[in-house]
């Protein structure tokens, strides 16, 4: 069966592969490859309450524009046979990100994997985008840290890599990678200190525009949305100033009840997307909701009591998750925003230009 053929996007509505399947790329990201597209993520189609399946691999998906995408396959396959293993369906392998090492010509690939508050990463290199991939390092903790949410980020210029990363229920570490981007070299800094969640920043999406680089950060409420947040500065290692929620017109401060996972610009345009998902579909409470239970909890955890604090909270499904993409806005007075739009296109989004 073919899928509908799109001419748009429509954000939070159910999007299918050109076969006319749901597509599976949670917590994804964008990498351009030879004028094609290739769009990576979490492969929930058999994550559902009670299944005990965390993930089945990383899957991707290509396209020419951007709307329709082909499956191209499970890239990185779930470990069945191995419970040890950091793909295997039953441990908490989470946001895939892969980047181009100009340096080795290698594809690399970190995912974090999460038990609790432990959180350990692993790394994969490709000498294809689409694969195979073999491990390179395995559950290990960058710099003694149990790391959580994270972004790569290869500079355009020099081909440097950057490790961005929640250092868990604490602060945001930016820490430079070795020349192979398999690891970190030890050279890192500290930003956004906020104690524990859901204050503590995470989700870290990063984005560079004519020289300065941005941050996009959500608080730390699991798969239940909450306000987004803007920093910029000059260099990767800061300092770092907040500009505020780039979702000022929502009212729920549930950043249109999506986190944003990752930020593509179009190459050629002045053109950022950012990529969310919306890990509930279904879910429409005001953003201070599971703010506050959050807090609740955490705080018991903090003072050693029994927990209570988030009992309201359903249980999520997340193989039918849905995805927003919308523009970003760039303010003439430095902020940085994402309007809602029902549906866009490439077209609606101003002249091709630079950006770098």
């Amino acid at each position: 069966m073919s899928g509908e053929r799109y001419t748009s996007f429509r954000p939070g509505q159910e999007w299918l592969d050109t076969a006319g399947k749901p597509i599976q790329a949670h917590g994804g990201s964008i990498i351009a490859v030879d004028g094609t597209f290739y769009w990576y993520g979490e492969n929930k189609e058999r994550t559902t309450p009670g299944s005990g399946i965390w993930h089945w691999g990383v899957r991707c998906y290509s396209s020419t524009d951007l709307y329709n995408w082909t499956d191209e396959g499970v890239i990185i396959p779930p470990d069945e046979d191995d419970p040890t293993s950091p793909l295997h369906p039953g441990r908490g392998m989470d946001r895939p990100h892969i980047v181009h090492n100009p340096h080795t010509g290698k594809y690399v690939c970190w995912i974090k994997v999460m038990s609790g508050s432990v959180q350990l990463s692993t790394t994969l290199v490709a000498d294809s985008i689409l694969g195979p991939y073999t491990k390179a390092k395995v559950d290990f903790r960058p710099l003694g840290m149990y790391a959580g949410d994270f972004d790569l980020v290869v500079d355009p210029e020099d081909g440097k890599g950057y490790y961005i990363f929640e250092r868990v229920h604490s602060e945001l570490i930016i820490a430079d990678l070795t020349d192979d981007f398999t690891d970190v070299t030890g050279y890192y800094s500290t930003h956004f200190h906020h104690g524990r969640p859901p204050f503590t920043r995470e989700a870290p999406a990063h984005l560079r525009r004519h020289g300065r680089h941005y941050l996009v950060t959500s608080g730390t409420t699991g798969y239940y949305p909450n306000a987004s947040e803007v920093a910029t500065a000059r260099t990767m290692h800061g300092p770092w100033t907040v500009v505020g929620d780039p979702h000022p017109d929502d009212a729920s401060r549930t950043s249109y009840r999506t986190q944003v996972s990752s930020v593509f610009k179009v190459p050629d345009r002045d053109l950022y997307i950012a990529l969310g998902d919306r890990w509930l579909p279904d879910y429409e409470a005001d953003g201070a909701e599971a703010y506050d239970l959050f807090d609740e909890y955490f705080a018991q955890i903090e003072a050693g009591m029994p927990d209570t604090g988030m009992r309201e909270l359903t249980v999520p499904d997340p193989s039918r998750a849905r995805y927003v993409w919308l523009p970003i806005r760039f303010a003439d007075d430095g902020r940085v925003l994402i309007d809602w739009h029902d549906e866009w296109t490439l077209d609606d989004t101003g002249p091709v230009s630079g950006g770098r």
